[in-house]
């Protein structure tokens, strides 16, 4: 499958909230005050960065987008499932992040 087709198949369970959140994602959105609103908003509106087909646990991918609010958040998800998995979900900043899309070589 390719980008366009993942992120089309993402778009549509977000949009049809045919999505699960786990644990690590719900503690992670409470530590950083990221509303479900938020990430639905900026799955809808992204684009993946980083793409893991052959990830050990599944294929997932990370993606890019921005609330409503202009927030960047990073939202790494699974891309095989007939439910949309949110796996983490955090705001990407320094050291990890020099920009929303572009990994520092720390």
């Amino acid at each position: 499958m390719d980008v366009d087709e993942l992120l089309s198949r993402i778009y549509a369970q977000a949009a049809a909230r045919a999505i699960r959140i786990t644990d690590h994602a719900r503690e992670e959105m409470e530590a950083e005050e990221i509303t479900l609103a938020e990430v639905l908003e900026s799955v809808i509106a992204s684009q993946i960065i980083e793409n893991y087909p052959d990830h050990r646990r599944g294929a997932c991918c990370l993606l890019f987008g921005l609330t409503m609010q202009r927030r960047p958040l990073h939202v790494v998800c699974t891309t095989s499932l007939s439910l949309l998995v949110i796996i983490t979900v955090y705001v990407p900043t320094p050291p990890k992040w020099i920009s929303p899309t572009e990994r520092s070589s720390l």
